[in-house]
């Protein structure tokens, strides 16, 4: 199983619309990658570790694959048009990165 972690980086001018990322932009790719996308999750950042710090990312969502080519067949034809909906909720630039999954 492999995993796109899409992170966006906290930051104080940061703005993220978490209700349009939850309820437009992930079923949009989940819609755009069909069956080649297993299940996404969503993370939205509260808190550092030690109390009152800010969060390292101000959201995260998770993208589940069979393989990277899976990710890169499904997600590869819409890559410009999801690129282009970021600026609809978010003013930071993401973070990615594919790993692998061992446990889980």
């Amino acid at each position: 199983m492999i995993k796109l972690s899409v992170m966006y980086p906290y930051r104080p001018d940061a703005h993220f619309d978490h209700a349009y990322y939850r309820d437009v932009h992930m079923p949009l790719l989940k819609e755009r990658m069909g069956g080649y996308c297993h299940s996404y999750s969503i993370d939205k950042g509260v808190s550092g570790v030690a109390p009152g710090s800010a969060p390292a990312y101000i959201a995260m969502c998770h993208v589940y694959c069979d393989s990277i080519d899976a990710l890169m067949t499904g997600i590869g034809p819409h890559a410009a048009e999801l690129a282009a909906d970021i600026a609809n909720f978010t003013n930071v630039t993401p973070v990615q990165q594919i790993s692998e999954v061992v446990t889980g």
